[in-house]
C-alpha cells in the first residue's frame, strides 16, 4: 500500500468539487438490477470468481497503471466498470486519485460520475472500510481541503487502530496544519509499530518537536 503513502504527501491542488457530489442520488444508488455487482471488497476473498471476473477483463495491470483501457478506449472507462461492481476496490480507487491528479479534473471522459461520486459510493457500500478512508483523505488533501482530510483518516484510525500507516499519514496531516502535538502524538503511534519511513520524524526533529527515541537508538 506504499500507494497511500506517496498520495498523502504530494501538493497538488484541485478546485472542491459541489457538495452535491455527496448526496446519493447524484452518485448513483447502490443495486444490482442488470449490473454485475455490486460486491464489497472486504469480502472478495469470499467472492474469488467474482473479483476475477471483473479484474481479469477490466482491471488490468495497463489499467492500474493508467497505460491504457481494457475494454473501453481510456483506463477510466475500466476503472468506472470495476468500482461500479465493486465500489470500494482499494487499488482501483488509489488508481482513480492518480488519474484525476494526471488530468487535472474530476470530471473525467468515460467515468458516469464526478471522482468523489466513487468515494461517496465506496463508504455507502462499506462504512467500516479503512482503506477507502485513507484513500479518500489522500484524494481530499490534494485538493486543499484539509479538514476533510483530517476527518476520514479520522475515521480510519478509529477503524483500524493499530495501522502504521494510517497513523503516519495522519501525524503528516496534523504536521501539515503545524499541530505538532498531536502530529508527535500519531508519530510515536506509528514508529511504536514499526513504521519504516523517517519522513514525518525527520520534520519534527527539524522543528524541535520530536520527543521520541533518538534514530539509531530505539531501532525504529
Amino acid at each position: 500500500m506504499r500507494i497511500l503513502a506517496i498520495l498523502i504527501v504530494m501538493a497538488f491542488f484541485f478546485t472542491p468539487l459541489s457538495v452535491a457530489a455527496k448526496n446519493k442520488s447524484y452518485c448513483g444508488e447502490l443495486r444490482r438490477g442488470n449490473q454485475f455487482g455490486p460486491f464489497d471488497y472486504l469480502n472478495r476473498f469470499n467472492l474469488p470468481k467474482e473479483l476475477d471476473i471483473v479484474e481479469g477483463a477490466h482491471f488490468t495491470s495497463d489499467v492500474e497503471n493508467l497505460i491504457r483501457g481494457s475494454r473501453s478506449v481510456t483506463p477510466a472507462g475500466d476503472l468506472d466498470y470495476t468500482l461500479r461492481a465493486w465500489p470500494n476496490h482499494h487499488r482501483a480507487l488509489a488508481a482513480l486519485v492518480k488519474y484525476s491528479i494526471r488530468e487535472k479534473s474530476t470530471h473525467i471522459r468515460d467515468l458516469k460520475w464526478p471522482v468523489e461520486c466513487y468515494f461517496d459510493r465506496a463508504i455507502r457500500m462499506n462504512a467500516k472500510d479503512a482503506q477507502v478512508r485513507s484513500i479518500y483523505s489522500a484524494f481530499l488533501s490534494h485538493r486543499g481541503r484539509n479538514k476533510e482530510a483530517l476527518e476520514q483518516l479520522e475515521v480510519a484510525a478509529d477503524l483500524e487502530p493499530d495501522n502504521a500507516m494510517i497513523l503516519y499519514n495522519l501525524g503528516l496531516l496534523y504536521f501539515k496544519q503545524k499541530n505538532y502535538e498531536k502530529a508527535g502524538h500519531y508519530a510515536e503511534k506509528a514508529y511504536a509499530l514499526n513504521y519504516p519511513l523517517p519522513g514525518l520524524r525527520n520534520k519534527l526533529i527539524q522543528v524541535g518537536k520530536w520527543r521520541g527515541s533518538a534514530p539509531g537508538k530505539s531501532g525504529k
